[in-house]
């Protein structure tokens, strides 16, 4: 009786030993699941970024170069009696040489020289992404000594080319000047939302997060530029790092790591009808001085993490 009872014991034992094993088993591969589905999930919201530039040549890009000064010898376009060009030079036409592909700093960059406004844009449209790239100014200017050397990150660029201020496509400007990176322009007719308020003593509105939003573009209250609210580009001859990331009609400036401005509520009026602006080309602007720009990259996203926004 008693080896009988001692029997059953160790067979329940051993069954109760089994069932555990089994339920740690399939808690186990329930967990593993749960991580590669995490990691797949991160891995979906932080997509790689893809370079936009190949180091090589200007493939997946265009050019577009205004009319140039008069003091500007180009070949092929007709001079008004007063000697100024009458027409600009044109879409994929550079016989000066204005975007180049050189090496800097032992990488490669496309160096734009500035002689004559113009444009280097993406042929791809992009909608929900991050972009960055690295900028550097060169030696060179065009323009007065006492001006500051001068460019742009022009991003949802729509229509033809020539609309904002007779070379560039519509579109929203990430300001890429000394002293005022990360500022807000509206390049053509576009228009948006920003928190903003005028300091005292100022004229200007200037971004802040505290303040309610202010309509900017043609004819808005707050003008067509907006000052941004922190100053963080580096010393002449350093390269910084330009980002925007836009989902949807928001769009957020960042400035070596540094968010200065966020745009909301972006928008073109067509037929004073109000219309969605949250897609175009990227352009890189030719303006009066000579600039490098270098690792320009680009990926998808879904949302604009949190860390941006507060």
């Amino acid at each position: 009786m008693w080896i009988f009872l001692l029997k059953q014991d160790k067979l329940s034992n051993l069954y109760i030993n089994f069932k555990t094993m089994k339920t740690l088993k399939l808690l186990s591969l329930l967990f593993i699941s749960i991580v590669l589905a995490s990691s797949c999930s991160l891995q979906n919201s932080e997509a790689e970024f893809e370079a936009l530039f190949n180091g090589q040549d200007l493939t997946g890009w265009e050019t577009y170069v205004g009319v140039p000064n008069p003091t500007v010898e180009v070949t092929g376009i007709e001079k008004d009696t007063a000697g100024n060009y009458v027409a600009p030079i044109g879409f994929n036409k550079d016989p000066l040489g204005i975007f180049q592909v050189v090496t800097v700093d032992g990488e490669p960059a496309v160096k734009v020289s500035g002689q004559v406004n113009g444009s280097l844009a993406t042929q791809a449209e992009f909608e929900n992404y991050h972009f960055r790239m690295q900028i550097k100014w060169g030696e060179k200017k065009w323009v007065p000594e006492n001006q500051n050397r001068n460019s742009g990150l022009l991003y949802h660029g729509t229509g033809e080319y020539g609309v904002g201020l007779g070379v560039w496509k519509q579109s929203h400007e990430c300001q890429v000047m000394e002293t005022m990176f990360g500022d807000s322009y509206r390049m053509g007719d576009t228009y948006c939302s920003i928190r903003a308020s005028v300091p005292e003593g100022e004229e200007r509105y200037v971004y802040d997060p505290t303040a309610e939003l202010v309509e900017f573009g043609q004819g808005k209250q707050g003008g067509k530029i907006c000052s941004k609210n922190v100053t963080n580009e580096k010393p002449r001859g350093e390269w910084n790092t330009v980002e925007i990331i836009c989902v949807g009609a928001k769009s957020v400036h960042i400035i070596n790591g540094v968010v200065n401005m966020i745009n909301e509520d972006s928008h073109l009026l067509v037929d004073g009808q109000k219309k969605s602006l949250t897609k175009g080309n990227i352009q890189l602007q030719s303006e009066g001085s000579e600039v490098f720009f270098r690792k320009m990259e680009i990926r998808s996203v879904d949302e604009i993490p949190e860390k941006y926004l507060k």
